[in-house]
């Protein structure tokens, strides 16, 4: 289940003393849901429906795990999408179009998106907006603020748990001795609630990270003299994934990843990171090993095959014993190697272990999201 790409990747991964792990679509299922859709309490012409009937039209437009969970919930409502044009998506940050409003037909601009980027067009939403906003943040839910005309009407909660694996790899990962960490896009307090269910430490989260930014992030820790892992999916993780020492990449995830990384996991499972790790470590181990005792063989066969010691110990060994050495020499390390599969083959009884005892923190902890 793992794709590797040539043998310089196995000695980059056994240097490996830091990790990076993308939060959507790696961490995450990949399929997140609608959970809340918040008109603003002054905002009257529009309900709960209506907020969501805009939202999905201007999504519409792009084909991100979000839009797609807010399309999907207007489908199910039965919603109908509204005439639509100018669409404008900018990467990390929001989207908008122009729409055709069915109250009075008239274009308006609505822009969805976060905080931030409606801050930049100097919008902002109400105190009571921003206070609800926080507590479903720190359910570990994606905000997205939806604004028409410079004015935010409403707010849309979105939640994308967390691979049933999720928790048991972080674990893994941490026993092997790797420094592990958590880098998104959301706001600090999401990826707070999401690290604290890893049980991953506070300053070992990297938040509010643009796409952009995600390779800007492994290149400081680089500079430290980390030698830093990188594990995505998306096409906003290739610059990352390029600028690691060793990029990981799921199968299900986008062209642009898959070719960027140096190992691809093909399963689809995130825990197969540990076994990717795992597997490269004792692949390298072994070839140190061989190497050794080749070395060690020759340095001690050859001079006797020479002749050194037939003066003082009248020890000499003939062409067909030095032959059968030779050929024993080969053997040896082809057994060496072979013995690797019986290591990797133990791993996943090792993580499953590690899975049942963490059981009981994943059930506990809030449902983490996007």
């Amino acid at each position: 289940g793992l794709l590797i790409r040539g043998s310089d990747v196995l000695e980059r991964v056994y240097h490996l003393d830091t990790l990076i792990l993308d939060k959507t679509g790696t961490l995450t299922t990949g399929k997140p849901v609608v959970t809340d859709v918040i008109p603003t309490q002054h905002s009257t012409s529009y309900s709960q429906e209506s907020l969501l009937q805009l939202a999905a039209t201007v999504e519409s437009g792009t084909r991100h795990p979000l839009a797609v969970a807010i399309q999907q919930s207007a489908q199910a409502q039965n919603l109908p999408l509204l005439t639509a044009q100018d669409f404008l998506t900018v990467p990390g940050m929001g989207v908008a179009a122009t729409v055709l409003m069915t109250e009075n037909r008239m274009p308006q601009r609505v822009m969805l998106g976060t905080e931030a980027w409606l801050n930049q067009h100097e919008i902002s939403p109400t105190e009571s907006l921003r206070d609800r906003a926080g507590d479903l943040a720190q359910a570990g839910k994606t905000m997205i603020y939806v604004a028409i005309e410079g004015e935010v009407v409403g707010l849309i909660a979105v939640a994308d748990g967390l691979r049933s694996d999720a928790i048991a790899t972080v674990a893994a990962l941490q026993a092997m001795k790797l420094d592990v960490k958590l880098l998104t896009g959301d706001r600090s307090e999401t990826a707070t609630a999401i690290a604290h269910t890893l049980k991953l430490k506070p300053e070992n989260v990297f938040a509010q990270i643009l796409p952009e930014g995600k390779a800007e992030v492994i290149a400081q820790l680089q500079a430290q003299g980390h030698r830093v892992a990188m594990v995505g999916d998306g096409i906003n993780d290739a610059p990352a994934l390029a600028q690691a020492d060793v990029g990981i990449a799921l199968h299900s995830g986008t062209d642009v990843a898959t070719e960027t990384a140096g190992i691809i996991l093909m399963r689809d499972r995130v825990r197969d990171v540990v076994e990717a790790i795992h597997l490269s470590r004792a692949t390298f181990s072994k070839i140190r090993q061989n190497l050794f005792w080749a070395f060690a063989y020759n340095i001690l066969g050859i001079p006797l095959a020479a002749g050194v010691a037939l003066p003082g110990y009248g020890i000499l060994l003939s062409p067909a014993a030095a032959g059968a050495m030779m050929a024993f020499s080969s053997v040896s390390v082809v057994i060496n190697s072979l013995l690797l599969y019986m290591t990797f083959h133990q791993q996943p009884t090792t993580l499953h272990e590690t899975h049942s005892k963490n059981n009981s923190i994943g059930e506990n902890m809030p449902n983490a999201g996007e």
